[in-house]
């Protein structure tokens, strides 16, 4: 197994900017604000040959031994430190070059040093000094040669994750495995994400707080269950674009986009108690135009009254009704209530997005398609189609071919993708229609009359 390093130390010294330089990626999202992130992020660094696992942390400025859980987002973000260090095979302190030794980090040098477990303390923001210099004065916090480091700039990152990895075992890598279902929790600000994504692990794994707009970064699980493998995105919630002003929550909401775009199945979470405002819509709209196969869960269906239950429901069928295909789950992801239910239908919007559609069936399910109900004029002519292949997956496509097909209309486009839908199974995943009409053989040929008796032809379009 790859070893794991974790990275840990005050807000705002640049454990985040850090992360996304060992992971050569920009998973953790950065910004000029101390206290971002709060959950644990899992990445995969690798230096030459040598593969691993690193952990980015939230800020803490208490004691790592002695703060208690009492369900606020500082203590929250202390426990998913304290967690993420009983993981780790080394740990890396980072501190402010710029600000010198806090009396913060002599406090978290001691507690990690109770730990048991190998530190390296990276001298953060170091470009454009001597490393010597940089580094004199974080002698004195006793854990070792201190490295200068800028995550920034990557100067010395290398040079560190070298000193850390010498004095640990190597690790044989294996192979990621790109059938792991990969699903995304979306939703508005408060509706229970976080609270979700704990329940269907089964443990504080994310910060959770009554306070709207907790979780700011997507935030990716690896999950095990029933011998099938996932990985959970826990996302921050999004509003409406006129209520966001603060620059940190527009980055939120681009990461929940982005987490949309790489999942394959969107979890949809609603308030019961609040109802389904346009923002639950237009995000399962935003869903669905990147084709992410879908599955509602509406929370905290347990403090709805049982005499508003049959209003709900209507409700979530009139303001939802283009996610017909979806299958609908209510839940409490509070105590627990119908969680479980939801891997099911993960499972079946996973397969149906996935599935394998053989061409003399698709051709058969068009052909008594169109026999039912043929193609509506366009200016003056009926579409032909006549034939179809599957284009792609995740979501189906599939592809008609035929004579005037490019005219035909959204809704018997509609038409069409919920007949293959029926005809194949498809649960919970769109099907997207693409045609491609075929040319006229006789569009821009010349064909002359005249003389002779011949007589001329006419053009087709």
């Amino acid at each position: 197994m790859k070893p794991v390093i974790v990275l840990v130390g005050r807000p705002n010294v640049g454990k985040s900017t850090l992360f996304n330089r060992l992971t050569r990626s920009r998973a953790a999202l950065v910004a000029d604000a101390p206290g971002l992130t709060r959950d644990r992020q899992y990445g995969d660094g690798r230096v030459g040959d040598r593969p691993y696992f690193v952990v980015d942390t939230g800020g803490v400025v208490s004691s790592l031994t002695a703060a208690k859980d009492h369900g606020d987002v500082k203590s929250g973000v202390t426990a998913q430190v304290r967690t993420a260090l009983t993981e780790a095979d080394a740990v890396i302190l980072i501190v402010d070059a710029r600000e010198g030794v806090h009396p913060a980090d002599r406090e978290l040098v001691a507690d990690l040093r109770r730990q048991g477990k190998p530190v390296w303390i990276a001298v953060n923001k170091s470009e454009g000094r001597d490393p010597d210099a940089a580094v004199a004065e974080f002698y004195a916090l006793g854990s070792g040669d201190p490295v200068a480091v800028s995550a920034a700039h990557g100067e010395g990152v290398t040079d560190l994750i070298q000193r850390v990895l010498e004095k640990l075992p190597v690790a044989e890598e294996t192979e990621p495995d790109e059938n792991v279902p990969r699903i995304a929790v979306i939703g508005k600000p408060n509706v229970g994400k976080s609270t979700l994504v704990n329940a269907l692990l089964g443990e504080q794994r994310v910060v959770v707080c009554h306070e709207p707009g907790t979780t700011r970064d997507s935030i990716r699980v690896p999950l095990d269950r029933d011998g099938r493998r996932y990985t959970l995105i826990d996302t921050a919630g999004v509003r409406r674009r006129a209520r966001i002003d603060d620059p940190l929550e527009k980055f939120s909401v681009l990461k929940t986009l982005q987490a949309i775009d790489e999942a394959n199945v969107a979890i949809l979470v609603i308030d019961a108690h609040a109802g389904v405002a346009d923002q639950d819509a237009s995000l399962a709209g935003y869903a669905l135009e990147a084709g992410r196969a879908l599955v509602v869960a509406v929370n905290k269906w347990d403090i709805v009254k049982e005499s508003d239950r049959m209003w709900a429901k209507r409700e979530i069928e009139r303001k939802l009704s283009f996610l017909d295909f979806a299958r609908v789950h209510f839940i409490s992801a509070h105590t627990g209530t119908g969680v479980g239910g939801l891997f099911h239908s993960v499972d079946e919007a996973y397969a149906s997005a996935h599935r394998i559609m053989t061409t003399p069936k698709l051709n058969r399910v068009l052909q008594a398609a169109v026999t039912a109900t043929p193609p509506p004029l366009a200016h003056g002519r009926r579409a032909r189609p006549k034939y179809a292949h599957q284009g792609g997956k995740n979501p189906p496509r599939v592809v008609i071919h035929g004579n005037q097909v490019a005219s035909l209309s959204k809704s018997y486009r509609r038409y069409l993708a919920n007949t293959f839908r029926k005809a194949f199974h498809l649960i919970g995943t769109p099907v997207l229609i693409e045609c491609r009409q075929e040319e006229n053989p006789y569009q821009g040929k010349k064909t002359g009359g005249g003389r002779g008796g011949r007589r001329t032809k006419r053009r087709r379009s």
